[in-house]
């Protein structure tokens, strides 16, 4: 039986633009939804361009996703933690977490294969054992379920908030105090498929932002995710006039000899986890180091020697403090 969801109206807009904004379809993929019957408002089929009334209830069928063989391939994973129900890996900024259209081989996913382990099957093939996902040129820690039982309680911790996940970025100009709360809905861009925006119609997000250190020209945070929103960090620090050094997508991606970051590359790294092991119930705290181009990056962003020169820039700084 395919998946169906449910949802009320809350402004009225074109049919296909809602349901678009909904399920995080493009415009014509939900249309196509719409042409072949599997969309009803209140009970009857409309037309694409139909415009509902405010509280009318829309479902939409889904039909599964065709899937294809996930290739096992023999890349490196830097593996941080293991045992035979967890995985937390260290993603490299450039790397793909799942295949997809465009990107069928040299993901994480196809890694995480190519060491014959065994993986959670609860996300389907391309999804195989994750729990959670992070950019292409966001670099860091990712927990990964061998399990369909240890996929089943991480995904429920992250969704009630008990996965501690926090990131070290660096953003443009100088937060108006050391520490910023954003909490603003984020949904599918409509004017532009490959970008994330702040739209009323969106999805529930919350951010807090520390500031460690304020330097010449930007200050380095400590984000940390209430929520798991496509490109959370980078939306809510554009909104706030803010955008992540490098991201290009957003706003941040000029002046990068300035900050000595290599091509593409955005200041974002996951650098910490704390969650309770979905077996066992022990608390796990992982950490990440700022890869070496990240390091290169903050040493030209604060001129500090000695801040560079210790063995983890994020420990001197505070980092790994617990206060929340």
């Amino acid at each position: 039986m395919n998946p169906t969801h449910r949802f009320r109206v809350e402004s009225p807009v074109r049919l296909d633009v809602l349901v678009g904004r909904a399920l995080d379809l493009s415009r014509t993929k939900a249309a196509t939804l719409i042409a072949a019957g599997r969309v009803h408002v209140d009970g009857r089929p409309e037309r694409a361009s139909f415009i509902p009334a405010e509280g009318a209830e829309v479902t939409v069928e889904v039909p599964p996703a065709e899937s294809r063989e996930v290739i096992a391939e023999d890349i490196p994973v830097s593996v941080v933690w293991e045992d035979d129900d967890v995985l937390v890996v260290d993603k490299p900024a450039g790397m793909v977490v799942h295949p997809a259209p465009g990107n069928w081989t040299g993901t994480l996913v196809n890694a995480l294969k190519g060491r014959g382990q065994g993986l959670a099957a609860g996300g389907g093939a391309e999804r195989a054992g994750l729990v959670h996902r992070l950019d292409k040129e966001t670099s860091g820690l990712m927990i990964i379920a061998k399990t369909d039982r240890a996929h089943r309680v991480l995904a429920r911790a992250i969704a009630d908030r008990r996965v501690v996940r926090r990131y070290a970025v660096l953003c443009w100009g100088h937060l108006a105090k050391d520490l910023v709360t954003v909490d603003k809905p984020v949904a599918r861009d409509p004017r532009d498929r490959r970008r994330m925006a702040v739209l009323t119609t969106g999805r529930s997000a919350k951010t807090d932002f520390h500031r460690l250190a304020r330097f010449t020209s930007v200050d380095l945070l400590r984000a940390h995710l209430h929520t798991g929103r496509t490109h959370q960090i980078r939306v809510h620090l554009a909104s706030i006039g803010h955008p992540v050094v490098g991201d290009d997508t957003y706003g941040g991606g000029g002046a990068r000899r300035l900050m000595a970051l290599p091509p593409k590359r955005q200041f974002l790294h996951a650098a910490w986890l704390r969650f309770r092991h979905p077996v066992t119930n022990a608390e796990l705290d992982v950490r990440s180091p700022l890869p070496r181009d990240l390091r290169d990056s903050l040493g030209a962003a604060s001129e500090m020697a000695n801040l560079i020169a210790h063995p983890d820039p994020l420990e001197y700084l505070g980092f790994y403090r617990v206060d929340d």
